[in-house]
């Protein structure tokens, strides 16, 4: 194999970049991103950046000398538009054509819109930057969906002195990823820090003025965010015969197909550990799908499972939420530490007999651990509540 093809140039595909030249990996590695900037984090973007603590190029994810050391033939700022895996080459959107030996899916995903002009969403450099420029004392803003994005983003917004508007469909924001009564506590943040939190409204339309309401209301803003989830960026791999679902459909291995895998946000593969397919959207899991791609690409002959336990944090206000494992789908949640009115606490979820996942909210990063560990080990969930008096 000499040329190994990267398609989408943010965690995932550096990771799987980095990985095959740690492993040894001699030949060609074409990294390609439709964004002009070199790799940066994600993260930031809705806290850091947004709220003007951090300026763009502290969001590097390595120095300029340590892309260049690895060697990459490195295109910045064009999209692919296209797969032929009979041939096994890329359409570029600049009508040039990339070929390879193996192949790296890495395209992330897109945010949904609202009909209407001139919403702000959140997802590239540019957005957060854009958005930022309109944040401030005396101004209104109006963010549609209360979940991990959108809340971020309000916290930062009032932390600016940005009067906010916060819109959700459903009765409890975030209740159906994490339950209603972690739900409560969290929107209850918001609530005391002035956030005009409105639940179980439909934004139907983008105006000049604001927000148009299903039932004719309004909400008037002088900048609108869209948080309402995202789309895989799979839409230049149709035609190409892979599998495309919600997201590139891989197996166990994160492949798509002979020679093409997939990693990070765009990739729905099956994760042995819980037994489910599942597509993660969360910076940690898209560095370790795209160093698992890596290795199994290269090493077609010792493939590995990629069986991780999903991760993710999310700050909010001065409050910090930490979650291990999966989180959706839970068949029941318990209160295994602290207290919710005092917003300190951990949270249990079980699917079917077994622990599958824990949220922390104002806990130390040292007391959700060994519950990872429990997830890890698929614990049983009789086992796992035992334990809990016990710190696991």
């Amino acid at each position: 194999m000499s040329r190994v093809l990267i398609v989408g140039a943010s965690a995932a595909g550096l990771a799987a970049a980095e990985t095959l030249r740690q492993e040894g990996y001699g030949g060609t590695i074409t990294l390609v991103g439709d964004e002009p900037h070199l790799p940066y984090d994600r993260p930031p973007l809705s806290k850091q950046l947004l709220a003007g603590r951090w300026q763009p190029g502290r969001l590097a994810l390595r120095p300029e000398a340590d892309l260049a050391a690895l060697g990459l033939d490195l295109r910045l700022g064009v999209a692919a538009s296209g797969l032929d895996p009979d041939a096994r080459s890329v359409l570029m959107a600049d009508g040039s054509r990339v070929t390879y030996d193996g192949l790296i899916v890495a395209t992330g995903v897109r945010p949904r819109h609202l009909p209407g002009d001139g919403a702000h969403v959140l997802r590239t450099l540019d957005d957060a930057l854009r958005l930022r420029d309109r944040l401030g004392p005396g101004r209104r803003l109006a963010v549609v969906g209360a979940g991990f994005l959108g809340a971020e983003a309000a916290a930062v917004a009032r932390g600016l002195g940005t009067e906010v508007t916060l819109l959700e469909p459903a009765a409890v924001p975030l209740a159906h990823a994490v339950g209603e009564e972690a739900g409560r506590v969290l929107s209850g943040v918001h609530l005391e820090h002035g956030v005009d939190l409105r639940t179980g409204v439909v934004a139907t339309e983008v105006t000049d003025g604001g927000v148009r309401l299903a039932g004719g209301g309004m909400v008037e803003a002088d900048a609108v965010l869209v948080a309402v989830g995202s789309r895989p960026n799979t839409a230049w791999l149709e035609g190409s015969g892979l599998d495309l679902g919600d997201g590139l459909m891989c197996d166990e291995y994160s492949a798509a197909a002979p020679g093409v895998y997939g990693a990070g946000d765009v990739a729905r593969w099956h994760n042995p550990l819980f037994g489910v397919a599942m597509r993660v959207e969360h910076r940690t899991n898209a560095a370790e799908q795209g160093r698992a791609a890596a290795r199994n690409l290269l090493r077609p002959d010792a493939r590995k499972p990629f069986a991780p336990v999903p991760y993710f944090w999310s700050d909010q206000y001065d409050t910090k939420i930490q979650a291990y494992g999966h989180l959706r789908d839970h068949d029941d949640v318990v209160v295994v530490d602290g207290e919710l009115d005092k917003r300190r606490f951990m949270v249990a979820y079980r699917a079917g007999d077994r622990l599958s996942g824990i949220l922390a909210v104002g806990m130390p990063p040292k007391a959700i651990r060994p519950w990872r560990q429990a997830v890890a080990q698929r614990t049983t969930w009789r086992e796992a509540l035992h334990n809990a008096g016990t710190g696991l």
